[in-house]
């Protein structure tokens, strides 16, 4: 017999598997916009998530994949509730993610550190194509708002950088 704990996990995992609609290479697990599943009653599960920003256009696709997923698991009643507090960081995302991101030609945000801790002084953005740190700002927006496009000096290719928040 499963536990409610071990079948609020599973769920977590299914749902933590969807693939970020915006950014595939991740999961919303690894993007950290997964909050928590909790099994409300029996076949009836609530489910936080929380945008990468209040105006996030991804969150309706986030929830129907969500919804999607969790109803092919024999779950036929899914709520997914937005819980913008305390709100998403780039410190969310996780150190998967963050390999993911460069290893697709998105530059990862750097980390802000604890919080309330202090601020890191090193505003170099690595090149996630030759590693170069020689790298200029072409627009504060890319192909999403959480992005901004940069181009290397060095290997002169283009590529997102996931702006810090």
């Amino acid at each position: 017999m499963v536990t409610t704990t071990a079948l609020e996990e599973e769920l977590l995992a299914l749902a933590g598997s969807v693939p970020d609609p915006e950014l595939p290479v991740l999961t919303l697990a690894e993007l950290g916009v997964l909050r928590g599943v909790q099994l409300t009653a029996p076949g009836r599960v609530e489910v936080q998530l929380t945008p990468t920003y209040t105006g996030c256009p991804a969150i309706e696709a986030m929830s129907a994949d969500i919804e999607r997923v969790l109803h092919d698991h024999g779950i036929p009643d899914v709520e997914v509730r937005t819980v913008l507090s305390p709100p998403w960081t780039t410190d969310a995302i996780t150190a998967e993610g963050r390999r993911k991101l460069a290893e697709f030609g998105i530059a990862p945000p750097r980390p802000t550190g604890p919080a309330g801790g202090p601020v890191a002084v090193d505003l170099t953005i690595r090149c996630p194509h030759c590693g170069s740190t020689d790298t200029t700002l072409l627009s504060r927006f890319s192909s999403t708002a959480c992005k901004a496009l940069r181009r290397c000096e060095s290997c002169r290719e283009p590529f997102d950088h996931f702006k810090e928040l």
